[in-house]
């Protein structure tokens, strides 16, 4: 491999092939997989800092802890940043990026150059401090030996988490954004908000209580068991639909197992299935900004779209995001017109897989190109820029994700979605006014929860 000034990691043409076809299945050998704890951490990313320094080298040294942070186990509490006396070390602006332009995204550029008077990004220094747990990287180790891609991407055979710890084709690298090593339950009440370009703001507020069993601590959690998630949300606000509820499977194999999802509206007291739930329905209160598929930045069946994997890249992005989840800052100073606060956002120069996915011909879609950028250290995506179908870029998103001792593991946070061409935006996942923040990993949930039946006798 070679790495550019630009700091992207070109890949071997046969892989990139690979990439492209997406549906290739090139099987780890034992030198590469005993790479995995040494060369690389224990899910794959590169231990050692960059040639310049910029990059640190991991170290790992937190498991289930932060420091200065007194978490209670389950409590709720909110984040605390262990960082809040550091200052940035870098501030780019639309004035200097062209210096930088090398590590951001399209999107990231183009908001420089559409509100070069309020957008910037302050960089702090690298951390790489927090690790995962023990299982965590046994599964890994086992997944890079065994794991596959079936069904033309489908699906996924192994160990439901981190399944592919070194990625060789762009669905391997898909299916490791979609099985992370995060929450195994989860119970939040987060707040959504629709800014305006005048900065008027709309809000939505609801209460979820997920499980995931791809993430279950306790048993290993074979794909085989058929269902990586049930979701269970429960709109709050606004109040017209109060009590709306919405419960969702999700399958390791799209093909076999399709995605299922029932809908229980309290004016007509019904429960009523939701077939073809997802792709680019628009989410409920979000102008539009954000849709269904979108939540992580990508989420459900591969279907509609050919995936690329073009390889790794050095690029400022969201990291440690602890102060922008703290109950100390308040929806007010965040949420400023056209894009969110740059003061309480935190980027580090990280390296991140890019993964490019195009619509196909004969397949519908808002978006034409959608482009996310894994955080090599977690297999969470962090960011995407999306673009319309006659090519032109149209939004940048990015999630502030934040490690989190209730699960030892990287909590999805505040989540942004910037549409370039009105100028609006949607804050969604936001936790910093709720009274609690997330209840991660108690484990209080059962599958027959997520039911049809459980939603009616809910509601009555």
């Amino acid at each position: 491999m070679k790495i550019t000034k630009a700091g992207v990691i070109l890949m071997a043409t046969a892989a990139v092939n690979a990439g492209v076809l997406g549906n290739a299945y090139a099987q780890v050998t034992p030198e590469e997989a005993a790479k995995l704890g040494k060369e690389l951490t224990c899910v794959g990313a590169e231990r050692a800092g960059n040639a310049e320094g910029t990059i640190p080298e991991y170290t790992g040294k937190y498991l289930g802890e932060v420091p200065g942070w007194n978490h209670v186990k389950y409590s709720g509490g909110h984040a605390v940043d262990p960082y809040a006396a550091e200052q940035p070390i870098l501030v780019i602006t639309a004035e200097n990026m062209s210096q930088y332009e090398a590590h951001l995204s399209e999107g990231q550029k183009a908001l420089f150059k559409r509100y070069p008077t309020t957008y910037k990004m302050n960089v702090y220094p690298g951390h790489r401090d927090y690790r995962y747990p023990d299982y965590v990287c046994e599964r890994a180790m086992k997944n890079a030996l065994s794991a596959k891609v079936v069904d033309d991407g489908f699906g996924v055979e192994g160990i439901g988490q981190v399944p592919f710890p070194i990625p060789k084709t762009a669905m391997e690298l898909l299916w490791n954004h979609q099985l992370p090593a995060r929450a195994w339950t989860e119970d939040k009440t987060a707040d959504l908000a629709s800014v305006l370009p005048n900065g008027s703001i709309g809000w939505g507020r609801a209460r979820a209580r997920s499980m995931a069993p791809a993430n279950d601590p306790h048993e290993e959690p074979k794909t085989e068991y058929g269902v990586q998630a049930y979701g269970w949300n429960t709109t709050l606000k606004p109040a017209r639909d109060n009590g709306v509820m919405s419960i969702s499977h999700e399958p390791y194999n799209f093909k076999v197992n399709p995605r299922q999802a029932w809908s229980y509206s309290p004016s007509t007291r019904r429960v009523r299935q939701l077939p073809g739930y997802g792709y680019d329905q628009p989410m409920i209160g979000t102008n539009g900004t954000m849709t269904i598929d979108e939540d992580r930045l990508y989420n459900g069946t591969p279907e509609r779209f050919t995936w690329k994997m073009l390889g790794k890249r050095e690029m400022y992005i969201p990291a440690n995001a602890f102060k922008a989840n703290s109950g100390d800052v308040k929806y007010e100073d965040i949420l400023t017109p056209n894009h969110p606060n740059p003061e309480f956002m935190r980027y580090e120069l990280r390296r991140v897989w890019v993964l490019e996915a195009t619509l196909k011909p004969d397949y519908r879609h808002v978006y034409g190109k959608r482009v996310l950028f894994l955080d090599e250290d977690t297999w969470h995506s962090v960011m995407a820029d999306n673009y319309d179908t006659r090519g032109q870029l149209w939004k940048h998103a990015f999630i502030n994700y934040y490690y989190h001792p209730d699960m030892s593991a990287w909590q999805a946070g505040s989540q942004f979605f910037m549409d370039l061409n009105s100028g609006q935006y949607t804050g969604y996942g936001m936790i910093n006014e709720a009274k609690k923040g997330p209840i991660l990993n108690e484990g209080k949930y059962t599958p027959d929860m997520y039911t049809a039946d459980a939603a009616r006798a809910q509601g009555r």
